[in-house]
This record gives structure tokens, C-alpha cells and sequence, in this order.
């Protein structure tokens, strides 16, 4: 049958499974907003800003495992999308990007909100497409989304021109193509040589990181700790994956690990590194980092593999399939004296803060006691770190956040797109400088009617910067001082959302309460320390065993 190129989008995206876009309309995309408003079966979510509509859709990607969609306009409408496309091609998340530029007749001509859209985001994307031959649209969209969904997943981006939007061509339904791990990027030797290290090894870690939830490999994460009995840490992407209440998790490598952590690592003799990308962050300084260890990488981008870090053996494949054929071959192993060591270390480098006083940890320790089966969004900055070291994740897809490019005014938006896909209670924790960024997504919450909490971790600076400037320039607080008497709650009521402001650990759970039981949107502008300090540390380029606390400062 014969379609217009703007049917064709939503019969695409209905093939696709697609019931959730989020976007902002103009000129350009105006036939596609016509026939999306036919099409009650998929929600739209206005948002206040293009930015926050990218943040919902990786926001809904993480939150639910499907593909998240944006949509906007040409020039503006379509760079102001930019940076979240970044955020998830960063951080492996799929999502298709869709935006409307001028006519073909008008490319290149410096036409009114003309822009370039798929060349400026050829960089942060998987695949650009411009499709400019409406008979190319419906293959073009399908490939957008295989392409977003295969092997490491990332966003794409699909520009077309408005009179593609318009004309007419022949259209036919298809069921869309998922793909499926690859088991020919591995061999029976690849498997037999880790086994061989993995038998050999008296002290080994496992290290896991955002891979092995984007694979869905809780299951067969959970069977290989068992039967390799060691010790397991992982990286921010990678809570979840492994559950953060047993006995042999012992917390985040890195910058802000535990101290157990980073010495374990230290000391092992092999290490275990699975769906990590080992950024410098986890590093620290790379020449000096488990230096007695013997290294196996999992992952199923090649290209990962001795980038930042030489590794003595690596299997290149999805994370699920090969701890699926590893598990099947290995025996249980033992290695109860050196987990007996490693706890010794958590007994005597446990996490502590001050006991007294309203703080990021003790929020984020109170958010677990009342609501540990929430989805936790966070912003970037000083409450990242604390809700990733206090709150025990025991899930994946449950801790979502700006892992690798680490996105200030990220998290609302991610929040309203995680509400959107998943039915469970979503809570964003943000620092005041980030919170400033995107608060305008307070009143698409209000508008939607999400029952979202956001709880500000004011500080009345920029936390993790004054911290570094505290540590490392000599107290010289260069345009950090966020003091200038702006109403959190004031400007939340005024959004459409309920609000409190809280100073005292008294107040904040009489508040967290209150906001888990009306089920409506709401604000907690928790006043705390400018000086509060995300511990432990590793200084910028030392090795991560030379990790210390407040206490070290002293």
C-alpha cells in the first residue's frame, strides 16, 4: 500500500515495538507530529527542552532494556539533542535519535534552521543516516534500530528531509530483526586458555563492569563468582550486575572505590575483567595497576581490548554466551583463605561518615532502608559517588547515570524516561549545580503526572569540583560558590510538584516519607555541608592502592 513517508516513521516504529517517544516539535518534523497525533497507541512525552527528551529516552533504554526513541526538529531542535546522544554512545545505550531537516531542495544553502545534524553527530553515534528517497525511509529505520540493538549497543541517528516526510511510496509491514550473539568471534581455545587461568590462579578478582548488564548476564555472572569463589568488584556502569549485598562484593574500583577494592585488586594474582572498559578512572596511574596480576578480558568489543590496558588474554563476545560456555566447562573452585583476607580488609577499611548531622550517605543509606527496590537516577558530582557507594544494588537496571561522559542535568530527564517505561518508583538524586541545568523537566513531570521523586543535595557549590580545588589548588574556590539564594522549593511548587525543604536527618526522613507515600511528584531540597567530602580518594595518576580517606588526611 502506498504511505506517505510520515505514516511509514510510525508504521516503523510500531514494528519495532516502539510505545514511548520523547520530543519537542517545529517546522521540519511537523508531518510526523500530524501523524504521530493519530496514533494514540504511542505516548508522546512533550518535554521542556530537546536535551531532556534524549536524557528520557536513555533514560527509558536503561531503565526497561528496549531501544529508547527522541524525536525533533532541524537546526536547534536537533543539535540541542546532541549532548544526550553523547551521553549514550558513551555509555552503550540504544537509542534511534530522530530529527526532520529542510527540503532537499534547500540542503546546503544555508536554509532557515538548516543544519548538518548527521554529520555533526557522526562522532557519537553508531550510524548517521540522512535519508533524502522516501523508498529508502522504512529500510532505513529498520536498520537504525538492528544497528542500535547489535552487538555493543549505542544511539543512531536518522535525518530526513521534510519532503521525504511528505511524499508517497509503497509500503509493507515486516517483523523486525533482533540480533543474536555471535559465537564466531570466539573459539573452543579461547575458552580452554581462560579456563586454564582461572584453575591456575590462587588469588583472583572479578571485575565487572556495565557490560555484562547491557548482555543480561546476571544469571550467569551470579554461577561463575560461585564457582570461581573470589572476591568481586565492579565500576559504576556495573552495579547491579552482581549483587551488592553479598558477602564477597566488595564495592567500586577506582578514584572513589573502597579501600578493599583497590587493594585487593592490587594484590590479586588474576584479574577477572568483565564488560569493563577500563577508563582512567578505574586505572588510576595504568603502569602501576595490578601490576601481580595476570589480566583476562571479556568483551564484545574488540576494540576495547588493549586500548587503555594490556591485557595476557581476552575472549571478544557477548558477556551472557561466554560466561554461558565457561560455566559449563569449569570446576568449583576454592580459594576460602584469600576470601578470608579480602574480608579482613572490608572489616578494617569499612565505609564510614561522620555520625551526626544530615549527609549525602546518610541519605542515600535512608533512601535504601525505605525504598531499596527503587530505580536510583542520579546527576554527576559528589551525590553520584555517595549513591553509588551507600545504596546496595541488588539488580541491574537499577542504577542509571552518566557513567562516561558524565553529564551534568542528565538525570531528570533520565528519571521521567525511566518512570515512563518501568512500574516501579524512581528516584533522582542530584547535586544543586546540576539540578540548575535541566530543572526546566520538573514541568514535564507535573505534566505527565509521574509520581517521580527528586531530592537535591544542596551543598550550595559545585561539590566535586570544590573538593578537587580543596585537595589539589590550594583552596582557590574559582567560580564554584553556588550561594545566591535561589528557592528550590519555591520554583518546584511553582513547576507543579510538591516540595519540602529539609536540614535535619529528622526532617529529611519525615520528608522521604512523605514523598514515597503520596505518589505525586516531589521535590526535597536537603541542605547540607559545603565542605562534605566524597572518601575514599586516589589523586589523579596514582596508582589506586595509594587510596586514602579523611582520616589519612589528618
Amino acid at each position: 500500500m502506498q504511505l506517505t513517508g510520515s505514516q511509514i516513521i510510525i508504521e516503523c516504529l510500531k514494528e519495532q515495538g516502539v510505545d514511548t517517544v520523547f520530543g519537542y516539535p517545529g517546522g521540519a518534523i511537523l508531518n510526523v507530529y500530524d501523524e504521530l497525533y493519530k496514533h494514540p497507541e504511542i505516548r508522546h512525552v512533550l518535554t521542556s527542552h530537546e536535551q531532556g527528551a534524549s536524557h528520557a529516552a536513555d533514560g527509558y533504554a536503561r531503565s526497561t532494556g528496549k531501544v529508547g526513541v527522541c524525536m525533533a526538529t532541524s537546526g536547534p531542535g536537533a543539535t540541542n539533542l546532541v549532548t544526550g546522544i553523547a551521553t549514550a554512545y558513551m555509555d552503550s545505550i540504544p537509542v534511534v535519535a530522530v530529527t526532520c531537516n529542510v527540503t532537499t531542495a534547500l540542503l546546503g544553502k544555508d536554509s532557515f534552521q538548516e543544519i548538518d545534524i548527521a554529520g555533526i553527530t557522526t562522532p557519537i553515534t553508531k550510524y548517521s543516516f540522512i535519508v533524502k528517497d522516501v523508498t529508502k525511509l522504512a529500510d532505513t529505520i529498520r536498520r537504525a534500530f538492528y544497528i542500535a540493538r547489535k552487538g555493543r549497543p549505542g544511539p543512531v541517528l536518522v535525518d530526513i528531509t521534510k519532503d521525504v516526510t511528505a511524499n508517497r511510496t509503497d509500503y509493507q509491514k515486516k517483523e523486525p530483526v533482533i540480533p543474536q550473539p555471535d559465537d564466531s568471534t570466539f573459539c573452543e581455545e579461547d575458552i580452554n586458555r581462560a579456563l586454564h587461568m582461572i584453575e591456575k590462579a590462587k588469588k583472583p578478582y572479578i571485575f565487572v563492569g556495565g557490560g555484562a548488564t547491557l548482555s543480561g548476564a546476571e544469571d550467569e555472572l551470579k554461577k561463575f563468582v560461585s564457582l570461581v569463589d573470589a572476591p568481586v568488584c565492579d565500576t559504576l556502569m556495573g552495579k547491579g550486575a552482581y549483587d551488592g549485598t553479598s558477602e564477597n562484593y566488595t564495592g567500586m574500583l577506582g578514584m572513589h572505590g573502597t579501600k578493599t577494592s583497590n587493594l585487593g585488586v592490587s594484590e590479586c594474582d588474576l584479574l577477572i575483567a568483565i564488560g569493563v572498559r577500563f577508563s582512567d578512572r578505574v586505572l588510576g596511574n595504568p603502569k602501576r595497576f595490578a601490576r601481580q596480576a595476570k589480566i583476562l578480558q571479556i568483551d564484545i568489543d574488540p576494540a576495547e581490548i588493549n586500548k587503555n590496558i594490556i591485557v595476557n588474554h581476552s575472549i571478544t563476545g557477548d558477556v551472557r554466551y561466554v560466561l554461558e560456555k565457561i560455566n559449563y566447562e569449569l570446576g568449583q573452585q576454592n580459594h576460602s583463605e584469600w576470601l578470608s583476607h579480602i574480608a579482613d580488609y572490608q572489616k578494617q577499611y569499612p565505609m564510614t561518615y561522620p555520625p551526626v548531622g544530615l549527609s549525602g550517605p546518610y541519605m542515600i543509606e535512608k533512601i535504601y532502608e525505605l525504598a531499596e527496590d527503587a530505580v536510583i537516577v542520579t546527576e554527576v558530582g559528589q551525590h553520584q559517588m555517595w549513591a553509588a557507594q551507600y545504596f546496595k544494588y541488588r539488580h541491574p537496571r537499577t542504577l542509571l547515570t552518566s557513567g562516561g561522559l558524565g553529564t551534568m542535568g542528565y538525570g531528570l530527564g533520565a528519571a521521567i524516561g525511566a518512570q515512563t517505561g518501568v512500574d516501579k518508583q524512581v528516584i533522582n538524586i542530584a547535586g544543586d549545580g546540576c539540578f540548575r541545568m535541566n530543572m526546566n523537566e520538573l514541568a514535564t513531570a507535573a505534566r505527565e503526572k509521574l509520581p517521580l521523586i527528586e531530592i537535591i543535595v544542596n551543598n550550595h557549590v559545585l561539590g566535586m569540583v570544590r573538593q578537587w580545588q580543596t585537595l589539589f589548588y590550594e583552596e582557590h574556590y574559582s567560580a564554584t560558590v553556588l550561594d545566591d539564594g535561589v528557592d528550590y522549593v519555591k520554583i518546584a511548587e511553582a513547576m507543579g510538584a510538591e516540595a519540602r525543604r529539609v536540614t535535619t536527618r529528622e526532617e529529611f526522613d519525615a520528608a522521604l516519607q512523605e514523598a514515597l507515600l503520596c505518589r505525586k511528584l516531589f521535590v526535597i531540597d536537603a541542605v547540607v555541608d559545603s565542605d562534605d567530602k566524597v572518601w575514599p580518594m586516589v589523586a589523579p595518576g596514582a596508582p589506586i592502592n595509594e587510596c586514602f580517606d579523611g582520616g589519612d588526611m589528618k
